[in-house]
């Protein structure tokens, strides 16, 4: 599987932007998706992740409200909706897939595929 993020920029605070990855290569609906961030000289971390179902798995506690993730499997294509954007949300953004599921969500080992990272700039 071949994923290719999107959908980055730079964005005033309390601003939106609609992230997305689309997914190339194998069955991409097998596989449970998520959404990763790194920010400057911090670890990268889980955002959000959904079922191959579509229902989702996790949401960070600094995005739950703001962030939305949601796939269309026809169109090989997983999004993330990002309202309400404030300056500690700047970061690269990583999409990857793997055979995650809800016990093994935060593990990035368990995600064999990633995209290469769309950069999210939010000024104050």
């Amino acid at each position: 599987v071949q994923l290719q993020a999107s959908g980055g920029g730079l964005v005033q605070a309390g601003g939106s932007l609609r992230l997305s990855c689309t997914a190339s290569g194998r069955t991409f609906e097998v596989y449970a998706m998520g959404w990763f961030r790194q920010a400057p000289g911090k670890e990268r971390e889980l955002v959000a992740a959904i079922r191959w179902s579509g229902s989702s798995i996790y949401y960070a506690d600094s995005v739950k409200g703001r962030f939305t993730i949601s796939r269309d499997n026809a169109k090989n294509t997983l999004y993330m909706q990002t309202n309400s954007l404030k300056p500690e949300d700047t970061a690269v953004y990583y999409c990857a897939a793997g055979p995650v599921t809800a016990e093994s969500v935060l593990a990035e080992r368990y995600y064999e595929y990633w995209g290469q990272g769309t950069q999210v700039t939010v000024s104050s």
